[in-house]
């Protein structure tokens, strides 16, 4: 918060406070008080920095003003800082717009305050005598402060006056060295029996110690331990040898917290509920099951573990660093201790007081950075030494030139591994490698000696290379050059790839003498660029990670990066699903049957389902479970046999996202009974139910009502026995069944069934739960109309402070206008139509302004669905627009990082009414939850729910000649003139041709029928007395045979049109368009098509122009010189043809051989004969002679020449099919009784042969989805379900019920 007040005194509120905590601290020191980097003048100097002065110069300016210069305020004891303020120097035009606040306890080893995760800088002043307020939240504890200017009146110089405000601090501190501990133990009934509250500041410059520790019996214990800088609460139930993920567990905090400075710890325990909260950032962990971490001896250790504990076995180190403020469910534990209570044990060297030894860190801010010291002139050897400390995985570390000759020293960072090379004159360079992981963030610890021919280098205390074989004197050089060079281009190790050191140093040491950098900051010692001396300025860009779903995060100094491998999510910050939202969306992708991942919930916390997505006209969404196979139940010893669980491929909130977007869901319960009954006992004890997903019982079954208790027969009055309500009630010494279907969407999935009665002898009962399945999405068709420029939806504040995302379909004919607007105090997000070809996507965080433009080749006013999708996160922003490339920009380094919005989110509009948005707007979703915009339309003016017209945007998926047709929610291909068939006349329809087969499709008869029923039919147009100036014909094939007839069109004329493989298996093709002529003969010698393989083949003709083209590349055409008119189209004959009228040798001798292999794909104009054959939808003028079977696809499957591989169903004839094989008449007209009883035979072996198809498919299925899920359901093994199929197959006396759906 910025804000500018006159200069009397600032009395903040903080809601919630029981005290005020304001007063001006800095206003009543003494001048001694101020100190600061350098002066201008002596009226000039610190001690006239105080808020509105007026005398001497009216306050503080440096001698010189760069960004190296501070101003310090000791405030003579440790208080609480809950403000500053800021003025220029009094009527000047000297004052800074930016500083750097610092803060320490012993003026040593300076921390920054940071306002953000990531924003340090202060807002300045404007002039020299506003003053500028700026309140800490979160507050801070210190004796000193500095004002640190990064920037100031270009005009002017720099100029300060200050003031700080806070109250006294009250502070209790405990010192442990290391090896010592504090054991406190309480009363019982002190101790609340269902939460425990520990509170405490620490601050250590070690990595690893015990904090505190707790433990039961059986090895429970509770143990806080800072480990590499970070701490870990470590939980153990006790019960560790149960496989519970709860038996032990550890939640980790913190980083970098080795810094010397003060951190807070909060640690509350309610029974299974932990919150850890360390600083600013909080973990929340439940516990499952029964779980408590309160059931604990009552003794608590601090700093260490006294005895080593009773159940620890990890090895541990005592804490050395001090404690502040440690409490215990309320109780001072260190007032105790001071006071000796004899509830405290004190064990080695406990203290109270906080003095530890300062030591001075120098922080390298750029790659530019340096820092020069002297070396030991005259000294034969080389001793360095320092502490480092780096998220960088390279830069310069060290580099000197040696004495007497041109050899160098030089010391990197490479790959996260410390390499030394060292060149002498005459000899080839020596490079030693040690070390790895060292861009940890932890320090490590470096010496370095040469003497003689020696050479050791050792990190973190082991060595790496001893007693190397050095040739020739080694002298110290003149000037170490730490970190970088004065000069890139100049001196060894400057001027190459490797940039210079960004992270911290100290303890540096040069020939066995300490370094004291403040001498260096004092400008007595070297010279530097781009430091901060006694700090270190490293920061943990990974906490908290701004990663998400998973997202591994890494970084260096300034910037961090992502992993989403294996996420199933994508982005700078892993936020957006690489999924479609649902198996509806995937379809519109123009996506066919098949598993797939879906993510319901899109950039929310739900991960990625794999279901099963059937593309029919209707889209239904199957979601497997580890139980689909018949389930046998039967008691043993009197005992109830134990309840199945289902386990579903997706969690419980995958499968309600599922549910809940979807318009209808059902599942299918198939039970088998002996003796066993389904509904209540005689008592009305209901003797079985199943589950939901709420773990609620339910007790009624499909096509009843909830708790009627009854099956769908006994509404129906159709069971077996009329005196029960369920076929299984009767209780029958034979196997009787129930097949029912639930379809409550707030109940399912079903997750438990449980069937009781088994218990009598011979009584026993299976069942078989199908895959939940789901039809409709009720968000992706979700759509509003936006009628007027004035007109909006509004909804509640979108809240998307650190990652945002929103995503939708829009269509208009408008030039521009407003998608979605959300305002803030200043920060707003806007997406808009910018112009007809532009889509803007604009924000404000707090940084200015931003725009990310996607701009089209072709406007997007075209009246078509166009998806768009913006994301905003702390590392950049983008947008994209259908498939045009995504357009990106980065967000500023360190920058504001949250979208802080509180107006109401506007959709179509503005909150000024003004460039409204005119068309519509569809499936609208925020950060992945969707806006029920036709919901919220049918109450707002201007606005109404749905939007028409879907195939100009979606009639590209309708193929092969499908055309698409209109719904209210989407699109549907009609496939009635399309030789394909599937949701997107895509599913290619194939037959396999035996020997002597045919299929004849007449044009006259269809004509007739047609044009009676429909006049404007295309295929009306086939009539005897109208003429084709054109056609289209297709077909694919596969065989090995010739010579063979493809395909022959027949006319009342005697013209035809052949299209046949020679015997050399080239393609031929013959028009014969005049009987008064002989055909026009067209050899397409493209090769031998005759090869086994698949081949397509497409003729289009224009009065005398013939196009031909073969495998979708080979173009041949030709000119027909026998006529340019097709008369009177009679039929179209596939396979074998006897002595067609008129037709030439070649023909005949083709047509008597037939065609042996797979056709499919068959199409003349608008016919379609392999279709009308084989998806007999009603009256068909087809024939089919011989052996005609259909095929899954031509293109799959063994070749032509062995026809029992091919997955085919017979259709005709002697051999399995439909039709008469002698008479030729067609399918209408087979009405013979013998033909009858042969389809019959044919319908039943049909039926069986889908069944075994089916059941194979499906157990496939299952095994391939399952192959990593263990099932949990008790099985009596393999012999036992056979056995049980069998027998219930067995009983032709058993009828089942009808399936029934409850809605």
């Amino acid at each position: 918060m910025l804000f500018l007040l006159s200069a009397r005194p600032w009395s903040p509120v903080v809601a919630g406070n029981t005290y005020t905590c304001d007063a001006p601290l800095a206003s009543t020191l003494p001048r001694e008080s101020f100190s600061s980097s350098s002066e201008l003048s002596s009226s000039h100097g610190p001690g006239f920095a105080s808020l509105n002065r007026r005398d001497g110069a009216g306050g503080w300016s440096p001698l010189v003003s760069d960004k190296y210069q501070w101003l310090q305020i000791d405030l003579g004891e440790r208080m609480e800082v809950t403000a500053v303020a800021t003025q220029g120097g009094y009527g000047s035009s000297d004052w800074v717009t930016s500083y750097i606040l610092m803060f320490s306890d012993g003026g040593r080893n300076w921390k920054q305050y940071r306002r953000e995760e990531s924003i340090s800088g202060f807002p300045g002043n404007t002039n020299a005598d506003s003053v500028v307020h700026y309140r800490l939240q979160p507050s801070f504890e210190a004796r000193f402060l500095r004002f640190l200017p990064l920037a100031w009146n270009p005009k002017g110089r720099i100029g300060m006056r200050i003031e700080v405000y806070g109250c006294a601090y009250r502070s209790e501190m405990v010192n442990f060295d290391g090896k010592s501990s504090l054991l406190y133990t309480f009363n019982q009934k002190s101790v609340s029996p269902t939460k425990d509250v520990i509170s405490l500041k620490f601050k250590t410059r070690q990595t690893d110690g015990i904090l505190l520790h707790r433990e039961g019996q059986n090895g429970k214990h509770i143990t806080l331990e800072l480990v590499k800088g970070k701490l870990i609460l470590s939980l153990n139930s006790g019960h560790a040898n149960l496989p519970s993920p709860d038996a032990h567990v550890t939640l980790t905090l913190g980083s970098l917290l080795d810094d010397q400075h003060w951190h807070s710890v909060l640690v509350e325990l309610l029974n299974s509920h932990v919150n850890f909260t360390v600083d600013r950032h909080t973990q929340h962990f439940q516990a499952k099951g029964e779980s408590s971490y309160l059931d604990l001896d009552y003794e608590i250790s601090f700093g260490g573990i006294p005895g080593h504990g009773k159940s620890v076995a990890f090895p541990h180190k005592n804490f050395h660093g001090c404690f502040e403020n440690l409490y215990y469910n309320g109780v001072d534990i260190i007032d105790l201790s001071k006071k000796h209570k004899p509830q405290i044990l004190l064990m080695g060297n406990v203290s109270f007081s906080c003095s530890q030894p300062q030591i001075v860190p120098v922080t390298f801010l750029s790659s530019r950075s340096y820092l020069a010291l002297p070396g030991t002139p005259g000294e034969d050897k080389v001793s360095v030494a320092f502490q480092f400390r780096t998220w960088n995985r390279a830069g310069l570390l060290l580099t000197t030139q040696l004495r007497h000759g041109p050899g160098a020293l030089i010391l990197v960072l490479n790959d996260g591994k410390l390499q030394l090379s060292l060149s002498q004159p005459g000899h080839p360079a020596r490079d030693v490698t040690t070390g790895s992981g060292l861009s940890d963030g932890q320090w490590h610890s470096v010496s370095l000696s040469l003497k003689g021919n020696h050479l050791t280098v050792m990190v973190d205390g082991e060595a790496a290379t001893v007693a190397h074989s050095l040739r020739g004197r080694i002298d110290s050089g003149d000037t170490y050059h730490w970190g970088g060079c004065p000069d890139s281009r100049s001196g060894p190790g400057c001027g190459g790839p490797l940039a210079g050191f960004q992270g911290c140093l100290r303890l540096i040491s040069i020939g066995d003498q300490a370094v004291d950098p403040i001498t260096v900051q004092q400008g007595a010692l070297g010279s530097f660029r781009d430091l901060q001396i006694d700090t270190c300025g490293l920061m943990d860009r990974c906490l908290p990670s701004y990663c998400e779903h998973g997202g591994e995060c890494s970084q260096s100094w300034d910037t961090f990066s992502c992993d989403c491998a294996h996420t199933g999510y994508t982005g700078a910050t892993c936020h957006s699903s690489l999924y479609e939202q649902s198996c509806e969306a995937h379809k519109h992708r123009g996506n066919s049957s098949g598993l797939y991942y879906i993510d319901s919930d899109g950039s929310g916390p739900l991960g990625p389902a794999l279901v099963y997505c059937n593309m029919t006209d209707t889209t239904w969404t199957s979601v497997q479970h580890n139980g689909s196979h018949l389930a046998r139940v039967k008691s043993s010893n009197g005992e109830s046999p134990h309840p199945v669980f289902f386990k579903y491929t997706a969690s419980m909130d995958q499968l309600q996202a599922i549910i809940d977007r979807a318009d209808h869901c059902q599942q299918e319960l198939a039970f088998h009974c002996k003796k066993s009954r389904l509904s209540a006992g005689h008592d009305g004890t209901p003797v079985s139910w199943w589950v939901g997903r709420t773990n609620e019982t339910h007790t009624y079954w499909g096509g009843s009502l909830p708790d009627a208790q009854k099956c769908a027969c006994g509404l129906q009055g159709n069971c077996l026995d009329s005196q029960y309500d369920c076929n299984c009630d009767a209780a029958r010494s034979e196997w009787t069944s129930d097949t029912v279907v639930l379809s409550h969407k707030e109940h399912l999935p079903v997750t438990q069934v449980v069937m009781r009665d088994t218990g009598r002898p011979h009584s026993e009962a299976a069942y078989a739960l199908g895959p939940l399945l789901c039809w409709g999405d009720n968000s992706f068709w979700n759509s509003a109309s936006f009628n007027t420029e004035t007109s909006y939806l509004h909804f509640p504040t979108f809240r998307g402070e650190l990652s945002a995302d929103v995503s939708f379909f829009f269509k208009t004919t408008a030039p521009s206008g407003v998608f979605v607007e959300n305002l803030g105090i200043t920060d707003f997000i806007r997406l808009e139509l910018h112009a007809p070809a532009e889509v803007t996507f604009s924000f404000d965080v707090g940084n200015g302004r931003c725009e990310v433009t996607v701009r089209s080749p072709t406007p997007f006013n075209d009246n078509r669905w166009h998806h768009v999708r913006a994301e905003r996160n702390v590392k950049e922003a983008s947008l994209q627009v259908d498939q045009l490339p995504s357009e990106t920009q980065p967000a500023p380094a360190d920058g504001h990082a949250r979208l802080q919005l509180n107006s109401q989110l506007f959709v179509g509009g503005t909150a000024t009414r003004q460039r409204g948005f005119l068309g519509c707007i569809r499936s609208l979703r925020l950060n992945g939850l969707a806006l029920d915009l036709e919901e919220r339309a049918t109450m707002t003016p201007g606005v109404e729910p749905g939007c028409p017209g879907h195939c100009s945007s979606y009639g590209h998926l309708c193929r092969n000649g499908g055309r698409c047709r209109e719904r209210p929610r989407g699109i549907a291909c009609d496939c009635a003139f399309s030789a394909y068939d599937g949701p997107f006349c895509e599913s290619e329809i194939s037959a396999y041709f035996g020997t002597g087969s045919s299929v004849i499709y007449n044009f006259q008869e269809h004509s007739n029928y047609t044009f009676s029923k429909n006049a404007s039919s295309f295929a009306a147009l086939f009539h005897e007395d109208l003429t084709l100036a054109g056609e289209m014909a297709t077909l694919s094939f596969r065989t090995t045979g010739t010579p063979s007839l493809l395909l022959y069109v027949s006319s009342f004329y005697e013209e035809y049109l052949s299209v046949i493989l020679a015997p050399n298996g080239s393609l031929q093709i013959r028009y014969k368009l005049d009987r008064h002529q002989e055909p026009d003969v067209f050899n397409f010698g493209f090769k031998n098509l005759a090869d086994g393989q698949l081949h397509q083949v497409k003729i289009h003709r224009d009065a005398a122009l013939v196009s031909v083209e073969v495998n979708q590349n080979a173009r041949r055409q030709v000119i027909l010189s026998s006529g340019t008119e097709f008369n009177a189209v009679k039929s179209l004959m596939l396979g074998t043809i006897l002595e067609p009228p008129g037709a030439d040798p070649d023909t005949l001798r083709a047509g008597a051989r037939g065609f042996t292999g797979c056709l499919s794909a068959v199409r003349f104009g608008p016919a379609a004969p392999l279709k009308a054959a084989l998806r007999p939808g009603g009256p068909a003028p087809v024939t089919v002679r011989g052996h005609v079977a259909a095929a899954s696809r031509c293109a799959e499957g063994a070749g032509p020449g062995a026809p029992a591989r091919e997955a085919t169903r017979p259709l005709a004839g002697g051999a399995g099919g439909s039709g008469p094989t002698d008479g030729g008449e067609p399918l209408v007209n087979a009405d013979r009784s013998d033909s009858a009883v042969i389809g019959g035979v044919i319908a039943v072996v049909i039926f069986i042969s889908l069944c075994i198809t089916a059941i194979a498919i499906r157990i496939y299925q299952q095994r391939w989805l399952y192959q990593k899920n263990e099932s949990n359901i008790p099985q009596t093994g393999d012999n036992a379900e056979t056995a049980l199929k069998s027998e219930v197959n067995m009983q032709s006396t058993v009828s089942e019920s009808h399936k029934e759906y409850f809605f």
